[in-house]
C-alpha cells in the first residue's frame, strides 16, 4: 500500500516548496531593497555584522551577473537569522515608502498649482493671499514668460522657474 503526506493530517510537513520559494524571493526583494538604502540610514537600521559586511560587499560590485550573484549571497546570509533582527528595517522602509509618498503628493499639488497660475488671474490672487510677502511683480512676470513660452514652442525655462519658486514658497511654510 502506498502512503502519501496527506494519510498523517496530525504530521506537520512544513512549508510546501512553492511557499518556500515565495519566502526566498521576499528576502531577496527586501535584501535588494536594503542595498538601495543611504548609509547613513543604512546604519540606524542596526543590521547584523555579517549582513552590514556583505551589503558593503555588494555596494562595490559593477558587473550585472556578479552583482546579481551576490545579492543572492546577501539573501541567503539574511536568511540565516531571525525575522526579528531585521524589523527596525522594515520600518525604516515603511517610513521611507511613506516620506517619498508624502513628497510625490507635495510635488503634484505644485505642479497643478503652477498649471492653474499659467491658466487663471484666479490663482495668482489666492496665493497672492496665501504667501502676501511674495516678490508678486517677479511672479507675474515668469508668468508671462512661461505663457509665451509654451505659445512659441520654447525651452520652459520660465516654467521651471515657477515651480521652483513654488518649491521654495512650500519649504519656507514648512519651516516655520
Amino acid at each position: 500500500m502506498n502512503r502519501t503526506y496527506t494519510d498523517d493530517p496530525e504530521h506537520d510537513y512544513g512549508p510546501t516548496r512553492t511557499q518556500q520559494r515565495r519566502d526566498a524571493l521576499a528576502v531577496l526583494a527586501f535584501a535588494s531593497q536594503l542595498v538601495e538604502l543611504p548609509p547613513t540610514k543604512l546604519a540606524r537600521a542596526n543590521l547584523p555584522e555579517d549582513v552590514l559586511r556583505e551589503i558593503d560587499h555588494l555596494r562595490r560590485i559593477t558587473s550585472h551577473i556578479a552583482r546579481k550573484r551576490q545579492l543572492g549571497f546577501l539573501a541567503k546570509v539574511m536568511r540565516r537569522h531571525d525575522d526579528e533582527v531585521f524589523d527596525g528595517a522594515r520600518a525604516l522602509l515603511g517610513e521611507n515608502r511613506d516620506q517619498q509618498r508624502k513628497e510625490t503628493a507635495a510635488m503634484h499639488r505644485m505642479e497643478a498649482l503652477r498649471e492653474r497660475l499659467l491658466d487663471s488671474d484666479d490663482a495668482f490672487q489666492e496665493l497672492i493671499d496665501q504667501h502676501p510677502d511674495i516678490d508678486r511683480q517677479h511672479l507675474r512676470s515668469l508668468i508671462r514668460q512661461a505663457r509665451i513660452e509654451r505659445e512659441a514652442n520654447k525651452s520652459p525655462r520660465a516654467y521651471r522657474e515657477i515651480f521652483q519658486l513654488l518649491k521654495q514658497l512650500a519649504d519656507e511654510a514648512d519651516n516655520t
